[in-house]
This record gives structure tokens, C-alpha cells and sequence, in this order.
């Protein structure tokens, strides 16, 4: 009797997806997160977090443009996801035009930051990273925009980051974008290597809401 072939390996996208949804539920339900969503802080605590997302996507967005050129993770890199222009818009708008000399960075996001250049080239580090961050402002982040329209007069001024006009069908672009995920056919090191990436870039991210949770109190 002929042996049973082995069990396919999961598809990248789904190794993410399930192997990251506990630090995804322990990020989202830091005290600070459920503080700014409920309302109960003011719009200088969401001026924060925008000056926080600032430095990361800076690093993200840096690597990425290096990325272009690379073979396999070329593909994962996409003009319309661009993140930092958005940022600097909503920094304008919230703090004033001299805004690069009113916000602070918090040591736990210029770690984060540093964690993203520290990686680079590694297309199985980039793909967590970017997985971690753009599918999640496609998702979730939806939910924060509606939450800071209701709660802190935020419109679309401020909310820019939140805002993807490139994108009309946000589920068409995360389908495609986990299809391009899932061509990458990591080997078995290298997807493990992207699960702990991604679940070290929810710790990072945790870590940011604890600070600004200690600025920022009901």
C-alpha cells in the first residue's frame, strides 16, 4: 500500500491570518485602543497615534521602495497603499503647519521603525510587515476612521490616512493581495520566519498603544 501523500503546507496568507489572531486580539484590546475608539480620550491622543504611524510607515515604506526591484517581492509592493504622504497630510491638519516641530516620537515606535530597516531585504520579513500593516488598514482601520468621525468631529480632513481612493473595492484588493502572498511559495524556514516577523510586528504595535495609554488616560 502506497503512502499518503502529506498534508499540503497552508497557503502564507492563511499561516498569517490564524497564526497571529490572538496578538491581533491582545493589540486591538489595549486599554488605549478601547479608550480612543469608545470616545473617551480627546483628538490629541489620535494626533499621537498619527505621529507614531509617521516613523513606522516611513521604515515600511522605505523598505518597500527597495523591495520593487526584488524578484519575488517585487510584487508585494504597491503604489496605492503608499501611506506616508496621508500622514503627513493628517499631521498638517492636526497639529498645524509646523507640525515636524510640535509632534513626539515614542521610543517604542522608533523601535518598531528600527525592527522594519533592521530586516530588510528579507522578502519573508517585508511580506509580515506589510501584511501586518496594510491589510490591517484596510480592515480594521476602516473601523477607527468611523470611530473618529463620531467621536472627535474628524472628517475627511485628519483622517487621510484612513482614506484609499486608489482602492474603490477594498475586499478585491485584499483577495489579490493574498494571492500574491501566497505565489511567494516561501519554504518551510521562510514561512516561519514570516509568522514570527508578523506576530513580533503586533507585539511592536502593542507596544506603542501601552505608551501612549500612559500619555493618554480617560
Amino acid at each position: 500500500m502506497s503512502a499518503l501523500p502529506a498534508d499540503p503546507a497552508p497557503a502564507l496568507s492563511a499561516l498569517l491570518r490564524e497564526g497571529t489572531r490572538a496578538d491581533h486580539t491582545a493589540a486591538e484590546t489595549e486599554p488605549f485602543v478601547e479608550h480612543l475608539m469608545s470616545g473617551a480620550l480627546d483628538r490629541s491622543a489620535y494626533a499621537d497615534l498619527a505621529a507614531q504611524q509617521l516613523v513606522v510607515y516611513q521604515a515600511l515604506e522605505e523598505v518597500g521602495a527597495a523591495m520593487r526591484d526584488d524578484a519575488r517581492g517585487g510584487p508585494l509592493v504597491f503604489d496605492e497603499l503608499t501611506r506616508v504622504p496621508a500622514i503627513e497630510r493628517d499631521l498638517a491638519f492636526l497639529y498645524g503647519e509646523d507640525w515636524r516641530d510640535r509632534i513626539r516620537i515614542l521610543p517604542a515606535a522608533r523601535e518598531y521603525a528600527a525592527r522594519i530597516r533592521e530586516t530588510a531585504p528579507s522578502v519573508p520579513h517585508y511580506a509580515a510587515h506589510a501584511y501586518t500593516r496594510y491589510l490591517g488598514d484596510l480592515s480594521g482601520g476602516q473601523i477607527v476612521r468611523r470611530m473618529m468621525e463620531r467621536h472627535y468631529g474628524l472628517d475627511g480632513a485628519g483622517l487621510a490616512f484612513y482614506a484609499f481612493p486608489e482602492i474603490p473595492r477594498a475586499k478585491v484588493f485584499k483577495d489579490a493581495y493574498r494571492e500574491r502572498l501566497d505565489a511567494l511559495l516561501l519554504d518551510e524556514a521562510e514561512a516561519a520566519a514570516a509568522l514570527a516577523e508578523a506576530r513580533r510586528a503586533f507585539r511592536l504595535n502593542r507596544a506603542v498603544f501601552a505608551a501612549l495609554g500612559q500619555a493618554h488616560r480617560p
